[in-house]
């Protein structure tokens, strides 16, 4: 195999796919990347962990077709080190890997594995129904919600955030046992159905890929990027629909079952609070400081017209402060965790937020209250009182 690319392009996919590579399987082949060089004009590259898998492809000018599967951190760190412009790989047939800068004496050699040793990469069953959804739209979804997602990798429908498409909503919403966040999104003109429960790892590098299309910017045509979601079987696959550098993300979604979360929000709370976001927050942030390792636990006591926060640790002390807030209830207090909040808070633009809570045991359920929410966009989360 003998190709020259453009150092960019290879590097951008090449750090793209650092997030799928598992390094630590007892199949080496894992943590290599796939280059396969098809046709006189194109490289196509794989990586896979055997339940998320990413393709792309780039422009190249191929003088010798092959393929061969190289260590995916190493050849990272070898392209970050050439200089700009095209890059010449060659690979024996040994699958030992030349890496060489033209116009310049930097090289670099890599131990490869035959191309024919990597793994087949899933691929859709034809005629599968297949989606479009806006990028920034998907980004919206998983910034609302992944923090409330479970790291517990032993509870598989808690580890993963559930995708709905209902007519002419998308929604996510993920859940670890002690909060739940769901987002709404109304997409105009569209009708369709789908449901699927995506991992937590997926979630992260669907993240990542968002966040690298909408720095992109618009593609040639002007238009705003866009992800084609297909599920088929056991598996999803975001297509990305750029000229340029275009690239296939799948994942093997989670055979679980999620929580009811319909039946996890309070249907009515009687006890309202409207509260400046930033001020809240940074209260938060400086009570968190004297809550208790162990819990960071903080008690909102709620009366007319104003919201005390306190903390207190065995180990360091206590904390205490106080901010106007728009409520006109009776005497309350109530424990929470004071990360969950930050959490939500951080996750909501809007300059006020409304919490809405029933009793000292009942879950509170924060929402934004007005000014940058617009009517196509439902956002909420529910949190668990604590004992403290």
């Amino acid at each position: 195999m003998e190709l020259t690319v453009a150092k960019k392009d290879l590097l951008k996919i090449v750090s793209r796919m650092q997030g799928v590579v598992e390094r630590k399987s007892t199949m080496p082949v894992l943590a290599n990347v796939l280059l396969a060089a098809e046709g006189a004009s194109g490289l196509r590259l794989a990586a896979t962990d055997l339940y998320l898998s990413l393709l792309g492809r780039i422009a190249a000018d191929v003088s010798k077709p092959g393929s061969v599967a190289v260590s995916a951190k190493d050849l990272f760190e070898r392209v970050k080190m050439m200089p700009d412009g095209p890059v010449v790989i060659s690979s024996q047939d040994n699958a030992t890997t030349t890496l060489k800068a033209s116009g310049s004496a930097r090289r670099y050699t890599l131990r490869g594995m035959p191309g024919d040793d990597f793994p087949p990469l899933p691929q859709p069953a034809e005629g599968s129904p297949t989606l479009a959804i806006a990028v920034d739209v998907l980004a919206e979804l998983i910034s609302k919600t992944h923090f409330s997602i479970s790291t517990d990798e032993t509870r598989a429908h808690l580890n993963s955030a559930l995708f709905e498409w209902d007519g002419d909503i998308v929604r996510m919403v993920t859940t670890d046992g002690h909060r739940l966040s769901k987002v709404d999104v109304k997409v105009s003109g569209r009708q369709a159905s789908a449901t699927m429960l995506i991992p937590l790892k997926a979630v992260q590098e669907l993240r990542r890929i968002c966040d690298e299309m909408l720095a992109d910017g618009p593609g040639e045509d002007g238009k705003a990027p866009e992800l084609l979601i297909t599920q088929s079987g056991s598996s999803a696959f975001f297509q990305s629909t750029a000229a340029r550098g275009g690239m296939t993300f799948s994942v093997k979604l989670v055979d679980a079952q999620f929580p009811p979360y319909s039946q996890v929000i309070p249907q009515a709370t009687d006890k309202i609070v409207r509260a400046p976001r930033i001020a809240f927050a940074d209260a938060l942030k400086a009570m968190s400081v004297a809550a208790s390792e162990r819990t960071g636990g903080v008690k909102l006591s709620l009366t007319k017209g104003s919201m005390r926060i306190t903390s207190e640790s065995p180990e360091s002390g206590d904390g205490f402060d106080e901010m106007p807030v728009e409520y006109s209830g009776p005497n309350m207090s109530i424990g929470f965790n004071a990360k969950y909040f930050l959490d939500v808070l951080a996750a909501v633009a809007d300059d006020e937020i409304q919490i809405g809570v029933s009793g000292e045991l009942d879950p509170a359920v924060i929402m934004p209250a007005g000014g940058t929410t617009s009517s196509d966009r439902q956002f909420l989360a529910v949190i668990m009182p604590m004992r403290i």
